[in-house]
């Protein structure tokens, strides 16, 4: 029997079909003996699902002797931060974060919130949870705890307070988890004297999502917080995915930035603390991140697409920060792992800092450096479909098969791969020229797929 829920770096998979509670169960035992795990950080998101879904980790990890340690509902970078600052031997969010409805998954880590890949451990768990031969159940234990005002040192810790000025900031949690999260954070900026003023919308978490998934990267999403914060007169939008370990970033226009132009933006703030610096990003659009980087005098390492990959390469490299364009940001002081709350948080900072409005702060490097934004193709034969790629679009390119297929000419880019968690082909195009290139290329890449 093969587990189709295990995927590159996480769990995730259709409920009733992929992953159920009897899985669940299973997966918690599988985890606590391929770590030889003692005590475990659990924690969950707010969809209908989840909390059976963890009574089931949790069950499986305590028939294996662990004290389970139970955060509740949290997000998952919150069960990063508990694994390490609580010792424990791995930590498991159960979440789907961005996935449709009838989806479940989890997110999981070892001592001090490493990453488990398919090499490092998750291969094995798969493999173990499908035999579901495990004996004899133990008596484990199920703790609550809370370290949520600890996190928030951790997160605030991140920022010069006294370089903030006063900024009216819209928050849109897509009625997933970062609501109450957020909630602590807020306050404690308050009691600080932060000069912050904030509105919340879809504040709630409501596992039903009655304002839809929370994806703030799908297009047919941004406008419902393009549309408030140009209402609310806000200086700037946050939005976040279920279970806020992706933070997406509006102007006071009420425009979407798209994440790689953060992800060259955070890279300089990193950068001014700390010349020469290491960054780290990922294969799929580069050119204003390697920009900026070089600019600013550091060094850009490029890893796999992935949090398993990003996080091992922060650890290889001793990289202050990477990014992902999919809006994914990681951090060397907050585990090497990726935060939904820390990114925003620097943009107010350097907002602050400059004194200029973030599509100031945008204008320069999006005329530069145009990009298609990541079109996504359902296709038949994947396989098929790059190679047809490749035999059109391989003359005079430079090929890079780190992760897909990337070439790179005089004054355009792509990359071509298969999703690691989705049945889809994603292309991403880029230019140093101007955007009717960047849309040349996608129609003529588009007519080479098939889609």
């Amino acid at each position: 029997m093969t587990l189709t829920c295990f995927k590159a770096y996480d769990v995730r998979g259709r409920l009733g079909v992929d992953l159920d509670e009897r899985i669940a169960f299973r997966i918690g035992r599988a985890f606590a003996r391929v770590l030889a795990a003692r005590r475990v950080v659990l924690g969950r998101d707010c969809r209908a699902s989840s909390a059976a879904l963890a009574n089931a980790v949790a069950a499986g990890l305590m028939a294996e002797g662990c004290m389970v340690l139970d955060l509740g509902l949290c997000g998952t970078e919150e069960v990063y931060f508990a694994t390490d600052h609580f010792g424990a031997d791995g930590g498991i969010e159960v979440t789907a974060s961005h996935n449709p409805m009838d989806y479940n998954g989890m997110k999981m880590v070892r001592a001090g919130s490493a990453p488990i890949g398919q090499d490092t451990g998750l291969a094995e768990m798969a493999a173990m949870a499908a035999a579901d031969d495990f004996g004899a159940a133990g008596q484990g234990q199920r703790q609550p705890v809370d370290c949520r005002a600890d996190y928030v040192d951790r997160v605030i810790g991140f920022v010069d307070l006294a370089a903030l000025r006063p900024l009216h900031v819209l928050v849109n949690a897509g009625n997933g988890t970062a609501g109450p999260t957020f909630d602590a954070i807020a306050q404690r900026l308050q009691a600080l004297g932060a000069p912050l003023r904030f509105t919340r919308l879809h504040h709630e978490p409501d596992g039903t999502f009655p304002n839809g998934i929370p994806n703030p990267l799908l297009p047919e999403n941004q406008p419902i917080t393009a549309q408030a914060v140009a209402a609310a007169g806000a200086d700037l939008g946050v939005a976040w995915d279920g279970d806020f370990d992706r933070c997406f970033l509006f102007d006071e226009t009420g425009a979407f930035i798209p994440g790689e132009y953060i992800v060259g933006l955070l890279a300089e703030v990193f950068l001014a603390k700390e010349p020469g610096s290491t960054i780290v990003h990922d294969p799929r659009v580069v050119l204003a991140t390697e920009a900026a980087i070089a600019a600013a005098g550091g060094r850009a390492v490029q890893a796999r697409t992935g949090h398993a990959f990003l996080k091992a390469a922060l650890r290889e490299t001793g990289a202050v920060y990477g990014g992902e364009m999919s809006a994914h940001h990681y951090f060397r002081d907050f585990m090497a792992c990726d935060s939904g709350m820390i990114p925003w948080l620097l943009i107010v900072e350097l907002m602050g800092r400059t004194g200029q409005s973030l599509s100031s702060l945008m204008a320069a490097r999006r005329a530069a450096f145009p990009s298609s934004g990541e079109i996504n193709f359902r296709v038949d034969d994947a396989a098929a479909a790059v190679a047809r790629v490749e035999a059109s679009f391989a003359g005079g390119a430079q090929i890079d098969r780190m992760d897909g297929l990337s070439f790179r000419y005089v004054d355009w880019r792509f990359n071509i791969r298969a999703s690691n968690t989705e049945p889809l082909l994603r292309l991403n195009v880029e230019s140093t020229a101007d955007a009717g290139l960047v849309a040349r290329q996608v129609a003529a890449i588009r007519a080479k797929i098939g889609g």
